[in-house]
């Protein structure tokens, strides 16, 4: 059977296919090692064991797929075990939202090798890794570089990478969405609590004083009114 050293696939989002309903699939060899079939109504984790197929023991597959594939359970779960269990998840990185022509959704790319120096997967987090041109978000060179850079790196990014041990993804049911195991930044403004108490201790008496004044207006008024 042919291999290929490279393959780079954009197959369809959560098309229907066959699946148990064909008795033959399951011993197809694409699909048998996992002992499952993806669901009739989602093919994505079906193209990932096709392509995976394909590689070349020395290879390397980046494929993209549609998030729910990182996280849904049932017969996708077992898949995405079979794929950690066998080490052949490199990396997982989240792109940003209204990326792609045809979809707004924000995709990931799911890298399989065959051959690793490691018993971990990578995640990546480029998410915020975009800028607004014309009507879609696009991918500067400059973070496409910083994307490329922390792949061939491996290691712990704060905020943007994390490597992660293939027992702590089982640990967690063979989760392997990014946000799962990549902290995101905190952009939410730190609030001086002293500062705060001060400015309401200085309206508390702000409106104490006011109060005193329009009571003493109020008493006028009324006296003059008697």
């Amino acid at each position: 059977m042919m291999s290929f050293e490279a393959i780079v696939s954009n197959p369809p989002y959560s098309i229907k296919w066959d699946g148990d309903a064909n008795p033959l699939l399951i011993n197809d060899p694409r699909f048998a090692p996992a002992g499952v079939l993806a669901p009739k109504s989602k093919a994505d984790l079906a193209f990932t064991m096709h392509i995976l197929s394909w590689l070349a023991v020395n290879g390397t597959a980046a494929i993209v797929e549609f998030p729910g594939v990182l996280y849904r359970g049932g017969a996708e779960q077992k898949i995405r075990q079979y794929l950690i269990d066998n080490n052949y998840v490199d990396t997982v990185i989240q792109l940003p939202p209204d990326l792609f022509f045809g979809t707004t959704i924000a995709t990931c790319i799911i890298v399989l090798k065959k051959s690793k120096f490691d018993n971990a997967t990578l995640f990546i987090d480029a998410s915020s890794e975009f800028v607004r041109s014309g009507n879609k978000n696009k991918l500067t060179d400059a973070q496409q570089q910083k994307i490329l850079d922390a792949f061939i790196a491996r290691k712990d990014i704060d905020h943007f990478a994390r490597l992660v041990s293939n027992g702590y993804i089982a640990e967690n049911g063979y989760n392997i969405a990014v946000s799962s195991y990549v902290e995101q930044r905190d952009t939410s403004e730190a609030v001086d609590i002293k500062a705060l108490n001060s400015e309401i201790a200085c309206i508390v008496a702000r409106q104490a004083k006011l109060r005193i004044q329009i009571d003493a207006i109020v008493a006028d008024l009324e006296g003059a009114q008697a």
